[in-house]
């Protein structure tokens, strides 16, 4: 047999999200983690020791320079991604960023002209929801006529994250974030995979956004996401971007929805759900129980599928890899998701990718602008 080229990775950014990829990375068989980066040189370092890293850089531009890097995996705050994108699409090396593409949608088509000059750069953005094995098995039921035609879409996506005052994060910093926090951070997550499982565009929406806590406590020093630490020493900030938001929406195929984020919902770590009504039947998927599916019908009884390598549809099965009644999870969607862009490469780039593209994840910034554009004029706004 050939011996296939290992893709060498690098890694720019490395807190909470940057070690998530690390993990997928080293799953991925005909991938080497190559190389790590992050401002804190001395934190990149413990995490190069840590992983067996062979190069550890301090800056972007290290990464660019070094040519045995092939695939860069962009892990930075979101007010960085425009210009990191833009540097490493330009340097011909393969690009896999988190999302949102960028903060304002003015940026996002910036980003996808630079790309459209660069036809042979792979880009994908993290939506990594689409990749649970059981939102496929939906996508391709939907696909072969099991729901009808779709009539409603609803759901939530709820965490508590931000439940008390000395909770805080960058998110909630227009300057860095956006001018989002609970929809450009969890309700583009629930948007993508809607959209991506029923093949339909959102194109109007009628929100609600609310910001429940106008000042919080910033701590002095850097924290960890989703860690509990009431910060000893800390400066009162006030608060602009939503911790929670209601929409309202209509698709291109018809379809009528409502969904609500949430970031201030106590009990609550990962509440990803998604139902769908349709004609013929309904489909419901929640992430805390992600290996079932259920269905339900008006004329039959109701069921639920259980991930099953042995039973899904074909076109699913490369997207698992357990065995029945051993759970895969969050982490193993994320893996998918970046096992599924790196196959692609390979791939004879034929067939439209199953991760999000550029255009995907843009539409995704156009769509959280026309959510807050909505809340704050009352009024539905086309998109």
């Amino acid at each position: 047999m050939a011996n296939v080229k290992k893709m060498k990775v690098g890694v720019l950014g490395l807190g909470y999200i940057g070690a998530s990829h690390i993990d997928a990375i080293r799953r991925i068989p005909g991938c080497e983690l190559y190389a790590v980066a992050d401002s804190n040189y001395e934190y990149a370092l413990s995490k190069a020791e840590q992983y067996g890293v062979e190069k550890c850089y301090r800056s972007l531009d290290e990464l660019l320079e070094d040519r045995q890097i092939d695939v860069i995996h962009n892990c930075t705050p979101n007010h960085l991604h425009t210009e990191i994108n833009t540097r490493i699409i330009q340097t011909g090396k393969h690009l896999f960023s988190e999302k949102p593409l960028a903060r304002t949608y003015a940026e996002a088509l910036e980003l996808l002209e630079t790309a459209g000059k660069h036809p042979e750069t792979v880009c994908g953005v993290n939506f990594n929801y689409r990749m649970n094995p059981m939102v496929q098995e939906m996508k391709y039921r939907i696909k072969k006529g099991d729901l009808g035609d779709l009539l409603i879409v609803s759901g939530a996506y709820q965490q508590d994250w931000l439940l008390h005052d000395t909770d805080y994060n960058w998110r909630l910093e227009p300057e860095i974030c956006g001018i989002s926090c609970a929809v450009a951070d969890i309700g583009s997550h629930w948007m993508d995979a809607v959209q991506h499982v029923t093949g339909s565009k959102i194109v109007e929406v009628m929100a609600d956004l609310v910001t429940f806590m106008p000042y919080r406590k910033k701590p002095l020093k850097q924290a960890e996401t989703f860690t509990n630490n009431a910060p000893a020493e800390y400066e009162l900030r006030k608060i602009e971007n939503e911790e929670y938001g209601a929409v309202m929406f209509r698709m291109d195929n018809g379809a009528h929805g409502i969904y609500h984020v949430s970031e201030m919902s106590a009990g609550h770590g990962c509440c990803f759900g998604i139902e769908l009504n349709g004609t013929k039947s309904s489909m419901r998927w929640n992430q805390e129980e992600n290996d079932r599916l259920w269905m339900g019908f008006r004329d039959g009884d109701n069921r639920y599928i259980i991930r099953n390598p042995n039973t899904m549809s074909d076109e699913v099965r490369r997207y698992t890899s357990l065995a029945m009644g051993h759970p895969e999870g969050w982490n193993d969607a994320f893996c998918g998701n970046i096992r599924a862009f790196y196959d692609y490469i390979r791939s004879d780039r034929s067939q439209p990718p199953v991760f999000a593209t550029l255009d995907e994840a843009a539409y995704m910034v156009r769509l959280t602008e026309a959510v807050v554009k909505s809340s704050k004029e009352r009024r539905w706004i086309s998109v």
